[in-house]
């Protein structure tokens, strides 16, 4: 699936983002398969010069040693560390799956095979996509 230039005259030109520059929040998602997944609830630009783990000062000391622990219940994206510094390094879309027990799923910027109208197309399917924790 290519993805439409969806750029306007006079405006600035895409920049080397791929894809992703061209996904909003609300659009369908569909699987290598063609399936539709879900749509899209967020979606994060890529920042090369995100920490990597074990980068920076160790916020998940205990209250008692003398440092207060430092948590945001709402970080996004909700996965694992290793995971979560790739995804915030390369950008994501994280997917709004429907369904009583369906967990919402992560996609790396890398892995968006193209957006058409109101579809963002995947190179890879459901079942191997990261799980919200």
């Amino acid at each position: 699936m290519e993805h439409a230039d969806q750029t306007q005259s006079g405006s600035i030109p895409p920049s080397d983002n791929g894809p992703i520059e061209y996904v909003h929040e609300g659009m369908d998602v569909v699987d290598a398969s063609g399936d539709k997944i879900g749509t899209v609830s967020i979606v994060k630009m890529g920042d090369p010069q995100s920490p990597t783990i074990g980068a920076g000062p160790d916020t998940h000391q205990s209250i008692a040693q003398g440092s207060p622990q430092v948590f945001d219940w709402n970080a996004e994206p909700d996965v694992p560390p290793q995971l979560a510094a790739h995804l915030l390094r390369v950008g994501f879309i994280k997917v709004d799956t429907k369904g009583l027990f369906a967990k919402d799923r992560y996609v790396p910027a890398d892995l968006i095979a193209g957006v058409s109208g109101n579809t963002v197309g995947l190179n890879v399917n459901k079942d191997d996509m990261a799980e919200e924790s």
